[in-house]
């Protein structure tokens, strides 16, 4: 029996950091021991004392509800919140194709190391290696909870869990059911924050947004809430708080996530101190239907998984126009597979991004405007099987013909590049909490285990490492370690932020503009998708950087936002968080702007290889780019957290 050698490629020392700000906290010793010695050094909160806590829970997707649900089962006072009037409606259900595991049930050379490899390779060396390594190493804790929970994953005839393969990497390692993965397993977790609800140990708060984080004397001890239903604005006091809200996809205002996905609670903590950390870093998934018309609010993901059995290609010749399926096999180009013979329609959602928007720059895209490529499924139906395709992708197959009125089965599906999702958050350390002490970011919501790229069925597996197994460990150190005050909402940090929140939302409501908050929200996603979206350029950028203060000036002198704050008003949750998009996006732009070097999503122009690859700067920004707020229209501080890579040596990403 081989085994991987794990020991460093340096003599580096891991906690190597220059910002005094930054300590990431990573423990000494082997990357394959240092999770569980850290386990046993924390300090623990004993049983009988767990009941003397309260920790708030904002979010209740994947990474909240079993956050949530672990802590109230270990003993702990939960309360947590979500704008849904249900938790089972979080974003997570989005997720259909998979969740990364490194069971290595298929005996194809899978390990907690090669996992840990293709993570850090995937995010083109710019996550943390003890973060990534951690995540490997608990994947496979995650499989068996959600098997305990009756999460019905795929089996094969045995009666084995089945895998199959995503994007970066040549083994199958991605557990499914069906196309509706991550239903299943908020499911699975939302049964389990609903009996820890029925127990009384968790407190729901549905129809509730967080519009606002409390620090008192520099920590987290509340947030600041409106409740949907009734407008009331109200705080609500912890010991410690965890943030569970996901990404910030939406400031393209056209992308996959949710209409209702917003940067808010993480936004607002970064102005009360949390710093952000590389907001640039968002990813563009390859595998979406195109862009009908401008009617449109969102667009649709078609999962990753697809890609397993089919094949994307393109005409040959610019300006084709023929059906596909008169296109004969020899006037075709199967591009990735041509490029990237490795890993063929399986690359990383960066590269497999690019490739599409090249081929179509170049004339060769099919449907309206030429935006789409081909997925084709007829050489897989051939060799497997209606039946057999119908199975593995039934669901997303139907969702497609439903929205384009095409049927798969017989004509090739369109696909196009799209915003998806954020590497980009809130800066954390190796125990999850953020520079705000007692400020605990989860799931998407941080920045800290995907690098410049995520690889796809790696956001499931974040989601759940964070709040089964990673997240009850750290917060446990952080409540025995730290003697807290006593205080209520009579406080004067309570009453300041509470009265901030109210004067906010009627500032909104009392600007009598002309325009609606989509109509901003709308020429905002232009500019980033313009200038900060698949490929971004110096001049680009900074043209964006004049436009977006003065688009922010605008939204707060020309904005309509109709009803009462004292009701139901969809219009002004949508104004608040457009508002924050706003602020959002000037980072973003600072930051795509500093990062002088083309990584993974990142992609500047003026840094690419011959045949069109990112090309690193690795002398020069190997480094978490952490952002402090220093006030609306000022600069923002850039804190960096040096990269050292001690068990993966950075090289070029190739995937030919």
């Amino acid at each position: 029996m081989t085994t991987t050698d794990t020991r460093p490629t340096t003599t580096r020392p891991a906690t190597e950091y220059l910002d005094p700000k930054l300590n990431s906290k990573i423990p000494e010793g082997p990357i394959e021991r240092k999770w569980e010695r850290h386990k046993f050094e924390m300090k623990l909160v004993s049983p009988t004392n767990r009941r003397r806590y309260t920790i708030i829970v904002v979010g209740s997707g994947l990474a909240g509800a079993s956050a949530a649900a672990t802590l109230g089962e270990a003993g702990y006072n939960v309360k947590c919140y979500s704008y849904h009037d249900s938790p089972r409606r979080a974003h997570s259900i989005a997720a259909q194709g998979g969740i990364n595991a490194a069971k290595n049930y298929r005996n194809d050379g899978d390990s907690v190391f090669r996992l840990f490899y293709d993570t850090v390779k995937g995010g083109d060396f710019r996550s943390r290696e003890a973060n990534v390594y951690r995540l490997a190493e608990v994947s496979t804790a995650i499989i068996d909870q959600c098997v305990a929970q009756g999460v019905p994953f795929a089996r094969e005839y045995s009666g084995y869990l089945d895998n199959r393969s995503f994007g970066g990497a040549q083994v199958a390692r991605t557990f499914y059911a069906r196309g509706q993965t991550g239903q299943q397993l908020l499911l699975g977790a939302y049964q389990a924050l609903s009996r820890q609800i029925g127990l009384g140990q968790v407190k729901m708060f549905s129809r509730t947004e967080m519009l606002d984080l409390v620090v008192v004397d520099g920590r987290a001890r509340g947030i600041v809430t409106r409740d949907m239903v009734t407008g009331k604005i109200e705080s609500h006091i912890a010991d410690a708080v965890v943030l569970a809200t996901g990404g910030y996809s939406n400031v393209f205002y056209l992308s996959t996530n949710a209409k209702a996905c917003n940067t808010t609670a993480i936004w607002r903590a970064h102005r009360r101190g949390a710093f952000f950390g590389n907001p640039c870093f968002t990813q563009i998934h390859p595998t979406c239907i195109p862009i009908s018309g401008d009617h449109q609010s969102k667009l649709t993901l078609m999962s990753e998984s697809l890609r397993n059995d089919g094949r994307v290609w393109v005409p040959k010749t610019p300006g084709d126009k023929r059906p596909p399926s008169s296109i004969p096999e020899d006037e075709r180009d199967y591009y990735l597979e041509r490029r990237y013979p490795s890993y063929g329609n399986l690359a990383p959602r960066d590269i497999s991004s690019r490739a599409a928007k090249q081929v179509c720059d170049e004339g060769r895209g099919v449907g309206p405007g030429g935006l789409g490529v081909y997925l084709d499924f007829s050489d897989a139906i051939k060799r497997l099987g209606k039946k057999v395709i119908e199975e593995r992708y039934g669901n997303l197959f139907e969702m497609y013909e439903r929205i384009t009125g095409e049927n798969p089965y017989e004509t090739p599906m369109r696909i196009y590049p799209a915003v998806h999702y954020t590497m980009g958050g809130l800066w954390v350390d190796y125990n999850l909490m953020s520079t705000i002490p007692g400020l605990f970011v989860i799931g998407e919501a941080n920045f800290s285990d995907h690098g410049a790229n995520r690889l796809g069925a790696s956001a499931l597996m974040q989601g759940l490492a964070d709040g089964y197994f990673i997240l009850p460990y750290t917060i446990a150190d952080y409540l025995a370690s730290t003697k807290l005050q006593k205080v209520d909402a009579t406080h004067v940090a309570f009453r300041e932020t509470e009265a901030e929140v109210a004067d906010r939302t009627r500032r909104l409501l009392d600007t009598k503009g002309t325009r609606t908050v989509d109509m901003f929200h709308r020429e905002l996603g232009k500019i980033m998708w313009d200038y900060c979206g698949m490929a971004r350029n110096e001049a680009g950028l900074k043209h964006a950087l004049d436009l977006i203060p003065d688009l922010r000036e605008r939204f707060w002198r020309e904005v309509k936002v109709p009803g009462e704050g004292n009701d139901i008003n969809q219009e002004l949750e949508k104004a608040g968080r457009v508002a924050d998009f706003m602020e959002l996006a000037e980072l973003m732009c600072i930051d795509a702007l500093h990062r002088d070097e083309s990584c993974g999503g990142h992609f500047r122009e003026e840094h690419q290889t011959e045949d069109g690859e990112a090309e690193r700067d690795d002398e020069n920004f190997s480094y978490v780019a952490a952002w402090e707020f220093t006030g609306l229209g000022t600069k923002p501080v850039l804190h960096r957290e040096p990269l050292i890579f001690e068990y993966v040596k950075p090289a070029v990403r190739s995937y030919k």
